[in-house]
C-alpha cells in the first residue's frame, strides 16, 4: 500500500515538473517583444531635426490571440510634431521575397548610407566601410518605418507560427498590411497621410498590401506609391526560352549596356540610342519574333544585322541564337573577347571570372557580389552603434531558403488555377480607381537586367493602369540606382517633390 501511494505521489510530481516546463516554455514565448528606442539629432532638407529612433519586434496574432510571429521594423519618427496625427509616414521594405529593408535603409532612406563605389569601378573589399550622414535624407517630410518581412532580417515565426502562414505572395501582402495596421494604431496616426516606398518584389508586395489595406473590414487608403524597379507583372521580367515578349522588354536595356561599355551607339546619347532601341523593338523585332520560321531568311538576316547594331554582338552569334539573346548569355557574351562579365543588378559593373568559355557567370552576379558585404556589415554596425540593438542571433538580409518555399499561387488551395506568371497590375489598376488620391512615382534604371525599364513601360500602359497617375522617371544606373551618387541625389529630389506634391 505504502508502496503504491509512493508511486502515486511521484508520478503528480512527474506531471507537475511537465506541467511547469510547459508553461515555462509557454512563458517565455509570451515575453515582451524586443523594443531599443534612442533618440537623435541630423541635417534633413536643410533643417536640424531630433528625431525618436525605435527598433523593435512586433507580434502577430493567430485568432486565438497567441503570439505566432514576431515581426522586426526600425521607425524614425519626427520629435517635437505639433501635430503628429497629421504628418505623413512612409512604410518601406525591399524584395525577393527573402529580402530585408537592408538596401534602401543604408542606400536611400536611412539617416546614414554607406559608400560604394559610384562609377562601379571595383567592388566593396572588406570592412571598414565608409558610413555617412545621409544628405538627401526625408525625415524633414516623412517619418519612416522600414519593415523586414517574415523570414527576413531579425523577423521569425514563434510559438505555434508556421512558415507557410507568411511564405507567400498573397500570406506576405496580408502580414505586412497587419504590421501597419498595427504600427499606425499603436503611434496614433489613422489620419497621418500614408507612403508605402517597395523595391523588386516589394513593388510586387506593395500592390498587394494597397489592396489588402483596402478591405479587411478596417479600410485604410495610401497617399501614394513610390515603386523602385518595378515588379508588378512577370511576364516582361522573365527572360526565358519561349517567352517573346520578355526578349523585347530585355532588348533597350541591353542596348543601354552595349553603349555604357562602348560596344554600340557611339557619338550618340544614351536616350537617343535608347529611344531607337525602343523604336527597332516594337517596329521590327516584335514582329520577326512572332513570325519565328515564317520569317525569310533575307528578312532574318536584316534583323540579326540591325541586332548587332544595337547589342554590339556578332550578326553571326545572333543568327545561330535564333534572333534570341537570353540575359545570362548577354552578361557574359558581351565583353567575352576582355574576358569579363557584366552584371545584371546593374550592367555597369564588369568582373572577370575563371571560365571565359562558360555560357552563363559562374561567380553569381557581379553587381550583387560587389556591394553585398558593405551593405550588411553597415547595417549591423549602426544597429549596434546607433540604435543600441543588441539580439543574438544572425540578422538575416538575405534568406536563401524563403524562395524555394514560396507560394505564388495568386488564389487559395481550395481554388483551381492554371500556373502563370505573376501579375498584380490589376491590384493596382483597382487601387488607383478606388482612391482617387493615390498617386505613383516609377523609378527606372537604365542598366537594369533584373527589372528593365522597358517592361515598366510595357506593364504601365497596359491593365487598365490610369496613366495620368503614374510618374516615370529614369537614372543612369541599375536596380539600385542609388548606389550612383548622381542618381541617389536626382532620385530623393523626385521623391521629395513627388512627396511635397501630394503635401499640397
Amino acid at each position: 500500500m505504502q508502496c503504491k501511494t509512493f508511486l502515486l505521489v511521484l508520478f503528480a510530481l512527474v506531471c507537475l515538473v511537465d506541467l511547469a516546463a510547459q508553461d515555462s516554455s509557454a512563458a517565455k514565448v509570451m515575453e515582451p517583444p524586443r523594443v531599443f528606442t534612442s533618440q537623435h539629432q541630423g541635417v534633413f532638407g536643410g533643417q536640424e531635426i531630433s528625431y525618436r529612433a525605435k527598433a523593435k519586434e512586433t507580434y502577430l496574432l493567430d485568432e486565438k490571440g497567441k503570439p505566432v510571429a514576431a515581426l522586426w521594423s526600425v521607425s524614425y519618427t519626427k520629435v517635437g510634431e505639433k501635430d503628429s496625427s497629421r504628418r505623413p509616414v512612409t512604410f518601406v521594405f525591399n524584395g525577393g521575397p527573402g529580402s530585408a529593408s537592408v538596401w534602401l535603409h543604408m542606400g536611400l532612406f536611412g539617416p546614414k548610407l554607406v559608400q560604394v563605389d559610384s562609377e562601379a569601378n571595383e567592388d566593396d573589399g572588406a570592412a571598414p566601410y565608409p558610413i555617412i550622414d545621409n544628405p538627401y535624407g526625408l525625415l524633414d517630410l516623412t517619418d519612416l518605418v522600414f519593415i523586414d518581412p517574415i523570414g527576413t532580417g531579425y523577423s521569425r515565426v514563434i510559438g505555434g507560427g508556421k512558415t507557410e502562414t507568411y511564405w507567400g505572395l498573397n500570406e506576405d501582402a496580408a502580414s505586412v498590411a497587419e504590421f501597419i495596421r498595427i504600427w499606425v494604431r499603436e503611434n496614433k496616426r489613422w489620419n497621418s497621410p500614408k507612403y508605402i516606398a517597395g523595391e523588386s518584389f516589394g513593388t510586387t508586395r506593395a500592390a498587394g498590401v494597397a489592396k489588402q489595406l483596402s478591405g479587411g473590414g478596417q479600410s485604410m487608403a495610401l497617399n501614394g506609391l513610390i515603386l523602385i524597379s518595378q515588379a508588378l507583372d512577370y511576364t516582361g521580367s522573365t527572360p526565358v526560352h519561349d517567352n517573346l515578349v520578355a526578349f523585347v522588354t530585355y532588348f533597350p536595356t541591353m542596348a543601354a549596356t552595349a553603349w555604357y561599355h562602348k560596344k554600340a551607339g557611339q557619338g550618340k546619347s544614351l536616350e537617343d540610342f535608347v529611344q531607337e532601341a525602343r523604336d527597332f523593338s516594337l517596329d521590327v523585332y516584335a514582329p520577326a519574333l512572332f513570325r519565328g520560321n515564317t520569317l525569310s531568311d533575307q528578312k532574318r538576316k536584316e534583323v540579326a544585322e540591325k541586332m548587332a547594331y544595337f547589342l554590339g554582338l556578332e550578326a553571326s552569334y545572333l543568327l545561330q541564337s535564333d534572333l534570341r539573346v537570353l540575359v545570362p548569355r548577354y552578361v557574359k557574351e558581351l565583353l567575352r573577347d576582355q574576358g569579363l562579365v557584366v552584371g545584371r543588378l546593374d550592367s555597369r559593373y564588369k568582373g572577370a571570372e575563371s571560365d571565359v568559355m562558360a555560357e552563363r557567370p559562374t561567380l553569381g552576379d557581379v553587381a550583387s557580389n560587389s556591394i553585398s558585404s558593405a551593405y550588411t556589415a553597415a547595417l549591423m554596425h549602426y544597429m549596434s552603434a546607433d540604435l543600441q540593438v543588441d539580439i543574438p542571433r544572425p540578422y538575416l538580409t538575405s534568406n536563401r531558403e524563403l524562395y524555394p518555399k514560396w507560394n505564388w499561387r495568386p488564389v487559395p488551395k481550395d481554388k483551381g488555377w492554371e500556373p502563370h506568371y505573376v501579375n498584380v497590375s490589376r491590384q493596382l489598376s483597382d487601387a488607383l480607381r478606388q482612391n482617387k488620391d493615390l498617386d505613383v512615382l516609377v523609378a527606372n534604371g537604365y542598366y537594369d537586367l533584373v527589372t528593365p525599364f522597358f517592361d515598366a513601360e510595357y506593364t504601365f500602359a497596359r491593365h487598365g493602369i490610369l496613366k495620368d497617375r503614374i510618374l516615370m522617371k529614369y537614372y543612369e544606373a541599375g536596380h539600385m540606382m542609388y548606389t550612383h551618387e548622381p542618381d541617389l541625389k536626382a532620385l530623393a529630389a523626385d521623391i521629395r517633390q513627388f512627396l511635397i506634391g501630394k503635401s499640397k
